[in-house]
């Protein structure tokens, strides 16, 4: 074979035929059509799956019923903190207009500053500080 061209052509069919060979194997013609058998692990996984799905439903219920007992008490709370800043807020008017009589009862008039813990602030005093110096060392 001196002729390059149909050299080529060969190595072309055997290629082709090769690949053709392979496909056919590949496909498996010689093998039953029959139905497969049921695959044990399938049936497995469908009862896991069915089982998880009854107790998600128990765990649903059990948390629907936990919400509504905590969303019962919670209304409770609230309204005895309610109630309580209520009278905290009446109290506290009370004290108010109690002080108010009793600055308005006073006599002597009063010029200190009104302090809540009756801390007072120390003095200011100004100080004079020498100048700074910077000495640089190698």
């Amino acid at each position: 074979m001196t002729n390059h061209v149909v050299r080529l052509y060969a190595f072309a069919g055997s290629v082709l035929v090769l690949f053709l060979t392979w496909a056919t194997i590949a496909a498996k013609p010689w093998a039953s059509h029959a139905a497969p058998k049921a695959d044990p692990r399938w049936a497995a996984l469908a009862a896991r799956e069915h089982g998880l799905r009854k107790e998600s439903l128990v765990v649903q219920r059990v948390v629907a019923g936990r919400w509504h007992v905590y969303r019962i008490r919670l209304a409770a709370r609230q309204r005895v903190i309610s109630v309580a800043v209520k009278r905290h807020q009446q109290q506290l008017a009370a004290a108010r207009a109690a002080a108010a009589v009793a600055v308005t009862a006073s006599s002597t008039p009063s010029y200190s500053a009104p302090s809540s813990s009756g801390y007072s602030a120390p003095a200011v005093r100004v100080v004079t500080l020498p100048p700074v110096t910077i000495t640089r060392t190698s």
